[in-house]
């Protein structure tokens, strides 16, 4: 990775976004800046009763990823390069599935105080996966805070990723469908998007084992 490149990897809840960037930081000799769930107080309440604890839940994501964020100022620290298991573009994605009205509207204005000088990613690897897939990885996994996390949620999560991608042009993206490719278990289908990071195209889209490619 050239010095201070930027890499972010996003996707729903389990799609594997923090097991590729550990994947990817070691193979290309770069920091990890990992989202950090369990340090949310709020998010297995907001699971439980999304109604009562949305706002809290998200404020709370909110000011944990400006944290983190700052730090990509500082490209010093990043000489060889940054991947990331989240950006901070996607935060008002989930702000507008579980916020309406004046809890919206705080929101928005909170966020952008905070969003003014995010830096842009280079490029984006945009993992997607059906909901009974991701319920299947959920449950395997097995995080206390993510037992109430139902189906119905999970599929507008991933309605609205699909949505946010669809058009998105705002620097490099390389789509992967993270059904059709094992990023653990297959190093052809993994070697396949360390080949598209590489490749340096603008738009890739990786939707079948590189071995049948």
């Amino acid at each position: 990775m050239k010095a201070g490149a930027y890499i972010a990897i996003e996707g729903p809840i389990g799609v594997g976004k923090s097991t590729l960037t550990t994947r990817l930081a070691a193979s290309l000799g770069a920091r990890e800046l990992r989202e950090a769930p369990e340090d949310n107080p709020f998010l297995a309440a907001f699971y439980d009763n999304p109604t009562a604890n949305a706002l809290a839940a998200q404020l709370s994501f909110l000011l944990q990823r400006a944290r983190q964020i700052d730090a990509l100022r500082q490209v010093d620290l990043f000489d060889g390069g940054c991947i990331a298991d989240f950006m901070f573009d996607k935060d008002p994605l989930f702000a507008r599935l579980t916020l309406s009205g004046p809890e919206l509207a705080l929101y928005e204005e909170i966020y952008a105080r905070l969003s003014w000088a995010a830096p842009r990613p280079d490029c984006v690897i945009y993992l997607d996966a059906p909901v009974d897939v991701l319920m299947s990885r959920i449950a395997q996994r097995d995080r206390l805070a993510e037992r109430p996390l139902g189906a119905d949620y999970l599929g507008r999560v991933v309605a609205a990723y699909r949505d946010f991608f669809q058009n998105y042009d705002a620097t490099r993206l390389i789509r992967v469908d993270a059904c059709a490719l094992d990023l653990v278990g297959n190093d052809a289908d993994y070697r396949a998007v360390v080949d598209a990071l590489a490749g340096g195209e603008p738009h890739a889209v990786l939707d079948r084992p590189a071995d049948r490619a």
